[in-house]
């Protein structure tokens, strides 16, 4: 990775920041991750039918321009259909793999509940809660901002959903669901069992929520739940670590850091992908039937880019993690506006990372505890950098 300086930020600073974020990749998948890494000097490179895409516009054009199968065995559409037909649940189509009129029908739904409108509705949930879960901060106390944040997604899919369950346990059973199924789509063995394990987990999750015939809620819960759950305290430790409670305090630089920190955190940082006809990607052809791995870290150069709100990358590049065109996550909004919340909660504390685990069993790479405390004042000259 290479270090740059971000404003006034130390190397020494940014450095620890990357060694930190690194290890939820190298303890969670690191035969992936590796091959990821020595695979990144091509914009895509083919292995076998498999194609492995790096750089942004070679990304963008796979979901902008070529035809992708939305239920081929592998996918996360795959994937989806494979847990809720296991329950019965499957109706026909969710979110994740319906195709013309159905997906586009589904999508439009979900945007609306996630305008400017539906975003602002659901911070009079998160917001209280902040306050209410970082209070200890400011007695000297500790907070994990995992379950910090498992709790957050899960209030904010009980309210989007109007479902009156424990949103901790929403955000549990969500997890558990990502973590039997949505992985599945990555390479390596299957696990003994897996079927059965994705089918239990789906089941336990839609019983929660109310929504046994209601595969969209299910899907909707999954996607938020673990992309909240990996990207907010990520978020956290790179400012404690780099010294960027500055840029979180200033109001005209926060919504750019929170885009910088989404960026270089990557929350969804591999999308599989299946194409549906031939065509090409970065200039490589193409056959209907091969294997994408779209790699959205690579794509936005968070391996290579630090976090600066000062000089953020730009928003056409920066926002890829979220994917593009009629492939972009209807709760890119949603998580922006969070992350910037979290962050103006945080920074009249200054946190500082005390204790961090990775979670090796979560469908995403992230933390499985992240235990901060109250760090100096700004202005204390012993201040951590």
């Amino acid at each position: 990775m290479t270090a740059t300086t971000t404003g006034t930020t130390p190397d020494s600073a940014l450095a620890r920041a990357r060694r930190r974020d690194r290890r939820v990749y190298l303890r969670s998948h690191p035969l992936l991750f590796a091959l990821l890494a020595a695979t990144r000097g091509r914009p895509v490179r083919r292995i076998g039918r498999t194609l492995l895409v790096h750089e942004s516009d070679a990304f963008r054009e796979a979901l902008t321009r070529l035809p992708l199968d939305r239920t081929a065995a592998g996918t996360t559409g795959g994937a989806a259909r494979a847990a809720l037909s296991a329950t019965g649940a499957h109706d026909g189509g969710v979110l994740f793999d319906q195709e013309g009129s159905a997906h586009r029908s589904g999508r439009r739904g979900l945007a609306e509940s996630l305008g400017t409108a539906g975003v602002e509705h659901l911070r009079a949930v998160w917001q209280p809660l902040l306050l209410r879960r970082l209070a200890p901060l400011a007695q000297g106390g500790e907070v994990d901002l995992v379950e910090l944040a498992r709790e957050m997604s899960g209030s904010v899919v009980c309210a989007l959903l109007r479902s009156d369950a424990d949103p901790t346990a929403v955000a549990h059973a969500a997890a558990e669901a990502a973590a039997a199924s949505v992985r599945s789509h990555l390479p390596g063995p299957r696990r003994p069992g897996a079927q059965a394990e994705t089918a239990r987990s789906t089941t336990r999750l839609t019983q929660l929520l109310g929504c046994a015939d209601d595969a969209l809620s299910a899907m909707v819960a999954v996607a938020a739940v673990n992309t909240t759950v990996a990207a907010l305290p990520r978020a956290a430790a790179w400012c404690a670590d780099a010294g960027l409670w500055d840029q979180a305090a200033d109001e005209t630089l926060r919504q750019d850091l929170a885009d910088e920190l989404l960026r270089v955190t990557a929350p969804s940082p591999l999308l599989p992908r299946v194409a549906a006809a031939d065509g090409t990607v970065g200039g490589c052809p193409v056959r209907s039937g091969d294997r994408l791995l779209l790699i959205a870290r690579h794509a936005v150069g968070a391996h290579e880019r630090d976090p600066d709100a000062h000089h953020p990358a730009e928003p056409d590049l920066a926002h890829l993690v979220f994917g593009a065109g009629p492939h972009t996550c209807p709760g890119a909004r949603l998580a922006r506006v969070q992350l910037a919340d979290v962050l103006a909660s945080l920074t009249p504390h200054r946190p500082v990372v005390v204790r961090a685990r990775v979670d090796r069993r979560a469908a995403l790479p992230g933390w499985q505890s992240l235990t901060v405390r109250a760090g100096r004042p700004a202005h204390d000259p012993e201040a951590r950098p």
